[in-house]
């Protein structure tokens, strides 16, 4: 850390990022499971709410029409339990990088289903950056993990 301060000072903001970003998968997660998303129709109700709310004919309107209305219990179910491997994942730095990309295809899925708000393009930048930098390296089980299988693209 005293031989390179700058570059220390951006890994722990990098890091702190991080734990930023678990926190807000596992409070999704969170929040989907106390408010009985997976055994509800509210994720059905959410996804028609916002359907009349769209201009008919756009992609967004046509996604949550043939897509994610239809399959809206499934799809209440993967999100959640994706949330959750997410936030965990980046919370112990394990397979961070692919947990940035499932991350990103969440939020992408969100953007897509007409969910889009100022949030959205730093989730986006932030998992690509995941992706690129090898943070469960430098904090987390990715480097013991990468040591005990080498081989492995899950911990590199």
């Amino acid at each position: 850390m005293k031989q390179n301060p700058l570059k220390s000072a951006g890994i722990i903001l990098f890091i702190a990022g991080r734990y930023l970003f678990a926190a807000f998968f596992l409070y999704g997660f969170w929040h989907k499971l106390v408010k009985g998303w997976l055994w509800s129709g509210l994720m059905h109700d959410f996804f028609a709410k916002r359907f009349a709310e769209l201009p008919a004919g756009s992609f967004q309107s046509s996604y949550l029409e043939h897509f994610a209305i239809p399959l809206a219990f499934p799809i209440a179910w993967i999100v959640t339990v994706v949330e959750l491997f997410v936030g965990l994942s980046l919370f112990f730095g394990i397979a961070v990088r692919v947990h940035a990309a499932l991350a990103l295809f969440l939020v992408l899925n969100f953007a897509a289903g007409g969910f889009y708000n100022l949030t959205l393009p730093p989730f986006m930048i932030f998992s690509v950056l995941m992706m690129l930098l090898p943070s469960g390296q430098w904090f987390g089980f990715d480097k013991q993990l990468h040591h005990k299988y080498p081989e492995s693209i899950w911990f590199k």
